[in-house]
This record gives structure tokens, C-alpha cells and sequence, in this order.
């Protein structure tokens, strides 16, 4: 695995998801920048309380100078999401649709994972979806060494092979054991109101959950006879 010391992680979103990603990532040694709306001095007491040893900057900031840069912000604030400070840039998509935060989003009939519909509006990103199956809490709760019993499994989609790649290290030193879940639309194989979603598991068994959820989305696909 890379080394944690060398990687800056930037973290658009200021709420339990965002501290709690920056938390577990701190302990990993990753540096750490936080950003929410508006000016950085109106997080400085939040970002030092919730995730002490991050650092409170701007949104701009946050994305220029990270090297891999964490979306934690409601889904429906994507349109907010500067398509041209993020092209090129490594991106992790921890987001979910919920409508009762969210509202109607008819942009989601057009894509198989709501991290497809992200893509489209930062269509230049180089977009991975993870960290969206795990409550903010069980981040620090089930976070394990290498090689535990009891590690937890998580899943990571992308259609960047590099982005990919340094998602699934990224995972790995947060404390679970990464699991390569294919392009991006498989995501939605972790999504809300899926077995991988509401369940939790080890290595072999998110690979078979994520090789049923394949499995029928192909089928799903195939002609019928």
C-alpha cells in the first residue's frame, strides 16, 4: 500500500459523514482538508472539535490542493459542484439519495447509480463511489487491522483504473479490506435499500453480493426467450 503521509485528502462537506471520513483519515496519517460553503473561519470550531488535526479551507482550496477529493455534501447539492475546479481530479463520491432530503431528482432515471448522474454534471472527474454503505460512526467502530477475523468489507466502483486504484488503498488504510466492485455503474449494487447497503460483510461475501447484483442486472438486460 501507498504511503498515508505522501496523500492529501480533501473533503467537501462540513457534517457527520465529512468529520467522520476526515477522522478515521487523520488516524490513517493522510492530511487532511475540510471545506464547506462560504468561508473556512465559520467551520474552524466544527473542524477542530469533530475532526481535530484537519484543516478548515476554502471549497476551492479543498479541490485544488488534494489529491484525492471526497464528496460528503447532500446529493442534491452535486449542482453546486464546480465541473471545472474538478476535471482531472481523483473524486469519491460518498453520496446517497434519500428523497426525503433530497427531493424528486429526475436526472436519476437517466443513470444506473446516482454516482453516473454525478459524473454527467463533473463529466471531466475521474469519479470512484465508496464510503456511501457504511454509517459515519462505523467508520471508527469497525475500522480493523490488516489480516483481522472480523474486518469488514467495503465496496469500490469506477470506470478509472488509477482512480480506482488509489480508492481501494485509500479504503484499505481507513481499516477495511477494499473490495473492487468494476465500472461505476455497478454502484448501484451498493446503494440504499440493497443487501450490501443495509448488511454488513466480510471480503468473500460482499464479492458474492456484488456478483448477484451483476448477475441480475444482466439479466435484467438479456432478451427473453
Amino acid at each position: 500500500m501507498s504511503d498515508p503521509t505522501a496523500t492529501t485528502i480533501g473533503i467537501l462537506g462540513a457534517g457527520k459523514v465529512g468529520t467522520g471520513v476526515a477522522r478515521q483519515a487523520i488516524k490513517a496519517g493522510y492530511r487532511v482538508l475540510i471545506a464547506a460553503s462560504g468561508d473556512p473561519k465559520k467551520i474552524d470550531l466544527i473542524v477542530s472539535v469533530m475532526a481535530p488535526g484537519a484543516i478548515a479551507v476554502s471549497a476551492q482550496d479543498a479541490m485544488e490542493l488534494s489529491d484525492l477529493v471526497v464528496l460528503s455534501v447532500p446529493l442534491h447539492k452535486f449542482r453546486t459542484l464546480d465541473p471545472a475546479a474538478l476535471a482531472g481530479k481523483h473524486v469519491l463520491d460518498t453520496m446517497n439519495y434519500w428523497r426525503d432530503t433530497n427531493g424528486d431528482m429526475p436526472e436519476l432515471a437517466e443513470a444506473r447509480s446516482s454516482s453516473e448522474m454525478v459524473l454527467a454534471h463533473l463529466p471531466q472527474a475521474r469519479l470512484a463511489k465508496s464510503l456511501n454503505h457504511i454509517g459515519y460512526h462505523e467508520l471508527e467502530l469497525d475500522a480493523r487491522e490488516a489480516g483481522a477475523a472480523d474486518r469488514r468489507a467495503l465496496a469500490v466502483a469506477s470506470d478509472d483504473a488509477e482512480t480506482r486504484a488509489l480508492v481501494l488503498d485509500f479504503v484499505e488504510h481507513l481499516g477495511f479490506d477494499a473490495v473492487d466492485a468494476g465500472p461505476l455503474a455497478q454502484g448501484a449494487a451498493f446503494e440504499p435499500d440493497t443487501p450490501i447497503f443495509t448488511g454488513s460483510y466480510n471480503e468473500a461475501r460482499l464479492q458474492g453480493e456484488l456478483l448477484a447484483h451483476a448477475a441480475a442486472a444482466q439479466a435484467e438486460l438479456s432478451p427473453t426467450h
